[in-house]
């Protein structure tokens, strides 16, 4: 599954693998090298938040958001992404609370 991850990543010849494809590689590989695809994980599910799938689902979209900032928080303090999208995963899950009816 890794080799089929990683193959597919490089053939996609992107910075960025978007969609459930990305997503699939991303938490595939994440689990193996999380410091090398956390960011790239954490940046996909930020943007999967805002996908036209899950629009009208906001527990799907808030599930995805605390993915993004559970694997944002756990990347390593010297990881050079990581304030970037750890600040990207929080905002974005600030705008989906705040644009949530209270409870």
């Amino acid at each position: 599954m890794v080799l089929r991850a990683r193959v597919l990543l490089l053939s996609a010849n992107r910075r960025v693998v978007r969609g459930t494809e990305g997503l699939w590689i991303y938490r595939l590989l994440t689990q193996v090298e999380p410091e090398a695809y956390g960011s790239k994980l954490a940046y996909v599910l930020v943007e999967a938040s805002d996908s036209p799938l899950v629009r009208e689902l906001p527990e799907q979209r808030l599930a995805l958001l605390d993915e993004a900032v559970a694997v944002a928080s756990a990347l390593g303090a010297s990881n050079p992404y990581r304030a970037k999208v750890l600040a990207r995963a929080l905002a974005a899950k600030r705008r989906e609370l705040k644009g949530r009816p209270a409870t």
